[in-house]
């Protein structure tokens, strides 16, 4: 069943392979659409080209749906192509010809950009919730583990003192710094491309600015053909965003197999993080962690994928486009929960408070030596070739005294006030984006 027919039937394997997934992805776009229709109705309504009585109609009939969508009762029935010919189809059947004038002055093209516009602040404000609890995370337990010394490595090999309170800390920092990036991605998906058609307008005189306020968007995206052209663009500019957050969990949860493992024993996960072995009864492996790195690793590849599908592409709208949902819309799900397993598995594990006093780690301290020797006035170079010699001829030994790190961003002095900060800093505020839905489905 199709909104386009022209008489002519088409072959059950064309209809299979051009839709695709879209029936399945196109259910993520439910809400959008009908928020889209929403506002579009309204002002065709405002232009005179849709009746006050067939407005009360079709706002009765939108909002039906909506709340089948908000409760998981929303279908795309067999034979219907995709979500927009669902809601018009249902409008249709519950408003009479008023749900044929609500496609007035659009686009499939139209409509399918708007949708992942709407779907995309959506998601990118649920993933900024899911940044932040695991941000809050770090941050807790960096504050709570500050003063507890761990081995810092370079090269793999044991370098100087770091601290549990910083290593976790590091990581809520990376986190605030790819914030920016998720904020410069709601910036590009807050634009209204409702109204460009099919990408050259139309002659029906739309108010594009209404359904721009109406919608909540910051601003409109102007050019009817670039609205269209945002289409991949949109998508590969948020991947890229989640891939900067995966490439940042992917390394923290490499961390925490390589810290878990017996040779290093710095921390101990949850059993329920853990699966053993079918054959050896001791193990318990890092499942949990181990996954979150290869689901971060396969998310770091998504902008590649959506950037071949869009290349050399000219301008306008091609079919192409259509199997960018598949990549595009299950990533959110993918990093939402790789970012909530992580978080639990942080809170849940247990740290090793003595570990320094194992003697690999008695070379820890011998830059802590340096710096001293420095302090009492003795030149650097000298300072340094004098613990060298004492590390090569095996006489060299600590003297225990404490550590005097004071610099911002030392194990002293972490500044976790400071990393809260420029999380808030770099966090986007979608307050207005939800009012204006909300007012929208009163």
């Amino acid at each position: 069943m199709k909104l386009w027919d022209k008489g002519y039937a088409t072959d059950s394997f064309v209809e299979e392979f051009t839709v695709g997934r879209d029936r399945e992805m196109d259910l993520y776009l439910a809400e959008a659409d009908v928020l889209g229709n929403m506002a579009h109705m309204r002002m065709l309504n405002s232009i005179g080209l849709i009746s006050d009585e067939d407005r009360a109609a079709l706002e009765k009939g939108l909002k039906k749906i909506y709340a089948a969508v908000r409760r998981g009762e929303f279908r795309i029935d067999e034979g219907v192509e995709d979500v927009h010919s669902q809601v018009e189809f249902m409008l249709t059947a519950e408003c009479g010809d008023a749900g044929k004038r609500i496609h007035t002055g659009r686009s499939r093209n139209d409509q399918v950009m708007v949708d992942i516009k709407l779907f995309s602040r959506s998601a990118l404000v649920a993933l900024q919730q899911s940044v932040r609890a695991l941000f809050d995370v770090l941050i807790s337990k960096a504050d709570e583990y500050k003063e507890v010394l761990m081995p810092g490595y370079t090269h793999m090999q044991v370098a100087m003192p770091s601290s549990f309170g910083m290593w976790l800390s590091a990581y809520a920092e990376a986190l605030a710094d790819d914030m920016l990036l998720l904020d410069a991605a709601y910036k590009l998906v807050n634009t209204n491309p409702l109204g460009s058609g099919a990408g050259y307008g139309s002659s029906v005189p739309l108010d594009r600015r209404m359904t721009t306020r109406l919608l909540g968007f910051d601003d409109l995206a102007y050019n009817s053909i670039y609205a269209q052209m945002q289409r991949g663009k949109t998508e590969r500019t948020v991947l890229t965003a989640i891939a900067a957050v995966a490439a940042t969990l992917g390394r923290l949860a490499q961390d925490v197999c390589l810290y878990s493992c017996a040779n290093f024993g710095f921390v101990k996960l949850p059993d329920a993080f853990t699966t053993g072995s079918s054959i050896m009864p001791h193990k318990k492996n890092p499942d949990i962690f181990e996954l979150i790195r290869a689901k971060c690793n396969r998310l770091q590849a998504l902008p590649t994928e959506v950037t071949l599908i869009m290349t050399n592409l000219p301008s306008g709208y091609f079919r192409d486009m259509q199997l960018t949902k598949e990549i595009y819309i299950p990533a959110f799900k993918e990093i939402g929960d790789a970012l909530r397993m992580a978080g639990e598995g942080i809170e849940r594990m247990s740290i090793d408070r003595d570990i320094l006093r194992d003697d690999k780690y008695k070379y820890l301290f011998t830059v802590e030596d340096v710096n001293d020797a420095v302090a009492r006035g003795v030149p650097f170079r000298d300072a340094y070739r004098e613990v060298g010699m004492r590390v090569q001829n095996g006489t060299y030994e600590h003297d225990g005294r404490e550590l005097r790190h004071t610099h911002e961003g030392s194990i002293g002095n972490l500044c976790l006030d400071g990393i809260r900060a420029k999380f808030e800093r770099h966090a986007f505020d979608y307050a207005p984006a939800l009012k204006a839905e909300d007012e929208l489905m009163k």
